[in-house]
């Protein structure tokens, strides 16, 4: 049986980082399980590949919650990457680290190290930016992080807009201020997508003390008894065991690494018994705590053909930017179709934005499943700190079931609230005249005026903007999961990377705090154990 340093099990924005920073030195082994592919074809490395894949199963695990009582009994849509990169493979690009009063948040309770001055140079050894500068942003890390190259004159609209609707306008959402609406910076390098395997993984993969596996599903983690010493896992239709001499490393994020816990006996008891498998240690805390931002997209029609549609009008537009892509990187094949947005306050008195809009040069109509002829834009307003608290839970025993997903969107009356705010923010923003210049028909909220009304298209139409986190809650509670170190209560040799770790949701995308939580694990996990 082969036996590693590290077992990391997981190869998304997480787990690459960490595969590819503790293989830095040449004395540590680690051998990285990844249940999709390579993460290197074609729809991966071109931008505008990601609608092909978020509304597929194509790299992407395109999982279901529960239905979701604040929703009408609808189920979501919960697409997550299974490909080497993780999301960070078919996620929209936008680089976003949220506001510093998330971080000191975390550290306010209970999670000791984590405020925003302790994680800010993580974000930064992390980031190659190539335009920003300065004490808060990075030039050397392994992750591009560019201004967008579509040339899109619908940027200069949505800024005109913004300022039409009286709102301010940021070119640096990482700065000093996250307040205001522009264009967003994207994780890309050169006009193709840099994931987290390009960025931290696929370079190193000639490093003798590294080896990744691929198409390698983990059903469990072994114990030697209270100690992690390996990992079960099924490859090419064989159950396969390799052994960890330091750690086991769970990475395999907010809805995976709670679910793989729990078939290791590790969760909730009573809920394990009723499954029929051992409890190891009475965790309450696994799979509670889920948090994602709940959203409400906006669509219109538009005659503009710096958008993307199905139409023959396009046909001659998409063949000359597939040249110019081919040619430059450069152009609407460059596009992450959220190339606006930006952080607005319902209430000024807020100490941080408590909405994000994410502008998309194309018709959005549940998360790209459903296809309409001609051309659109839509707008996303996503509520970014949300009071419902919703569950991971098991399925049944078998571990290649999906789990079960309940974000309990709109649980709380007080969301509702502040996406109806939302709505009526981004409306008058879509109303102001550079946008609406541009804009023909409303598809979804014609008529929609009244807060009875908009509250009912919110339940009618909400649903994830893809950032679910705080399965494995970290802090030192009764609830928490893993300690302030990210090692696992009641057991030794094992920790949790990835989001599912986020006391609270960012007010943001969570990618980029996602790697920043991995570039942090690699300092804790070289450090020596204070005990």
């Amino acid at each position: 049986m082969e036996t590693f340093d590290y077992l990391i099990v997981g190869g998304g924005s997480a787990g690459c980082v960490l595969a590819g920073r503790l293989t830095e030195d040449p004395r540590v082994t680690a051998c990285l399980l990844e249940a999709g592919g390579d993460g290197t074809d074609r729809l991966i490395r071109i931008p505008a590949g990601a609608v092909a894949m978020v509304p597929t199963r194509y790299n992407n695990w395109a999982f279901e919650t529960v239905p979701q009582p604040g929703l009408g009994g609808r189920r979501g849509y919960q697409p997550r990457g299974r490909a080497l990169g993780g999301s960070s493979a078919i996620n929209a690009m936008v680089y976003v680290r949220g506001h510093p009063v998330d971080y000191d948040g975390w550290a306010a309770q209970g999670a000791a190290g984590w405020s925003f001055d302790d994680v800010l140079p993580y974000f930064v050894r992390s980031e190659r930016n190539q335009r920003l500068d300065g004490p808060l942003h990075g030039r050397e890390g392994p992750l591009w992080v560019s201004d967008a190259r579509t040339d899109n004159p619908f940027h200069e609209a949505f800024r005109q807009a913004a300022l039409q609707a009286g709102y301010p306008l940021n070119d640096d959402f990482n700065g000093a201020r996250q307040e205001g609406l522009g264009v967003y910076q994207v994780t890309q390098r050169d006009g193709e997508r840099c994931s987290a395997a390009h960025a931290y993984l696929l370079p190193h993969l000639g490093r003798p003390n590294l080896k990744v596996e691929t198409r390698a599903r983990a059903h469990r983690v072994l114990f030697d008894g209270a100690r992690a010493v390996g990992v079960e896992f099924r490859q090419n239709g064989a159950l396969c065991t390799l052994r960890a001499r330091r750690e086991v490393l769970l990475a395999a994020g907010a809805l995976q690494s709670p679910q793989l816990l729990m078939l290791s006996g590790i969760g909730p008891g009573d809920a394990l018994s009723r499954l029929g498998l051992p409890v190891r240690v009475h965790l309450p805390g696994v799979g509670g705590n889920l948090q994602d931002h709940p959203d409400f997209v906006f669509g219109h029609r538009t005659r503009s053909l710096d958008t993307f549609g199905l139409s023959f009008r396009a046909v001659p537009r998409l063949l000359r930017e597939a040249w110019r892509y081919r040619r430059r990187r450069r152009g609407a094949l460059t596009s992450n179709f959220a190339e606006c947005g930006g952080f607005l306050r319902s209430d000024p008195a807020l100490p941080a934005p408590d909405l994000q809009l994410h502008f998309v040069v194309a018709l959005v109509e549940d998360h790209a499943r459903t296809l309409r002829p001609g051309h659109g834009v839509s707008c996303h307003v996503c509520l970014l700190r949300p009071h419902s608290r919703g569950s991971l839970g098991l399925r049944s025993a078998d571990p290649e079931a999906a789990p079960l997903i309940d974000p309990a969107f709109l649980a709380d009356p007080r969301d509702v609230d502040g996406l109806a705010r939302g709505f009526r923010m981004t409306r008058r923003l879509l109303r102001a005249p550079a946008l609406a210049a541009h804009l023909g028909r409303d598809l979804y909220t014609e008529g929609v005026e009244s807060d009875e009304q908009i509250r009912a298209v919110l339940r009618a139409r909400v649903d994830t903007v893809y950032h679910p986190a705080g399965t494995c809650r970290m802090g030192t509670d009764a609830l928490a999961v893993v300690d302030p170190r990210l090692r696992v209560h009641g057991v030794q040799g094992l920790r949790v990377i990835d989001a599912s770790v986020m006391p609270t949701l960012i007010g943001g995308n969570t990618n980029a705090p996602t790697l920043m939580i991995a570039e942090k694990a690699v300092d804790l996990i070289r450090a020596p154990d204070p005990g």
